[in-house]
């Protein structure tokens, strides 16, 4: 598949490479994004109608998961056996454009990059608990280094006492935002009632019916709105995993595109392993509750996503829109 081995066309370029980054993860499946493909380069924007305006004013996750979508640009290029060059772009004109990707010299892929990249489309969100037992060892450590690689870093919360005050938090901001109607109707807006194939979104077989009790117990969303819809699953995990908070130094714009980068790659990693990934995210929603977790948690950083992993017994739908339908120009 290398580049090396025969030009190729550049709309089977383009669509290769929105194919797979059209799978990044994002906070309600969303899937902010468009692209821009052109000649050898490819831009990618934010799409700030899908922006949550409730739970994420400030477009912070937003850009988090457009960081996710950029490296996965990044991992396709080097698929295809070329050197990404990454423009990070700003424009007061156009807010939400976010890099042009453009295919550089040569260079073959990495067995550990082909490896990833064979990841993107097996990673799903995991919401419930997972199988008792120790991750793959090794596994920890390399997903340090790899959010590292990323300019970020993975807080793996190992005192007892900080996982049950983590998922106490959690509950407490699942029970605030509940309370805000607004809030209710925004994910109802992206989790609705079970009708038709639905192209983004939460779909009903992206969650469990019956959520898995662990303990220490981190809250999921309630997308369900006890209305029965779900997915039925077999045995329930009974375990919490391990419990990661990834932070950065800094928290603005470069840093939330920073931390999405980190969070993709990290992900893939875990999932090579077959490891999942549970995403907790309430408690940094609500700003008075993310100020406590940095102050008290992150030695002064700042965090961006917490997130459970573990080995997983039941597998979720995840769903994505079509290239055809995020990108302008002609593919």
């Amino acid at each position: 598949m290398d580049a090396a081995n025969g030009p190729e066309r550049q709309e089977t370029v383009a669509q290769l490479l929105v194919d797979a980054a059209v799978w990044a993860p994002s906070p309600h499946n969303t899937q902010p994004w468009w692209f821009e493909p052109h000649g050898e380069t490819v831009t990618l924007h934010s799409d700030t109608e899908r922006r949550l305006s409730v739970a994420d004013p400030s477009g912070r996750e937003m850009l988090i998961s457009c960081g996710a979508a950029l490296f996965t640009l990044r991992l396709a290029v080097r698929r295809l056996g070329r050197l990404p060059e990454v423009r990070m772009a700003s424009d007061p004109d156009r807010p939400g454009l976010i890099a042009d990707v453009i295919l550089g010299e040569p260079q073959s892929a990495t067995d550990e990059e082909r490896r990833m990249y064979d990841q993107i489309r097996r990673r799903r969100t995991h919401r419930g608990g997972f199988r008792a037992g120790a991750l793959p060892v090794g596994l920890l450590q390399s997903l340090r280094a790899h959010a590292c690689a990323e300019h970020a870093s993975l807080r793996i919360v190992a005192d007892p006492r900080v996982r049950i005050a983590l998922a106490a938090l959690s509950e407490v901001a699942e029970q605030v935002q509940c309370l805000d109607p607004a809030y209710v109707e925004e994910v109802a807006r992206w989790a609705p009632a079970p009708c038709g194939e639905p192209l983004d979104g939460v779909p009903e077989t992206a969650y469990p019916r019956d959520t898995d009790r662990t303990d220490p117990h981190f809250a999921g969303r309630d997308f369900a709105r006890g209305q029965g819809w779900g997915l039925v699953g077999g045995e329930p995990g009974e375990a919490t995993g391990v419990v990661a908070v990834l932070a950065t130094t800094g928290d603005g714009r470069d840093d939330w595109l920073r931390a999405g980068q980190a969070l993709q790659r990290v992900l893939l990693r875990a999932t090579k392993d077959d490891v999942s990934a549970a995403f907790h995210t309430q408690a940094l929603e609500v700003p008075e509750l993310r100020e406590f977790i940095r102050a008290r948690f992150c030695d002064g950083t700042y965090p961006q996503m917490m997130v459970r992993f573990g080995v997983a017994d039941d597998e979720f739908d995840s769903v994505r829109r079509p290239a055809a339908d995020v990108t302008v120009g002609e593919l």
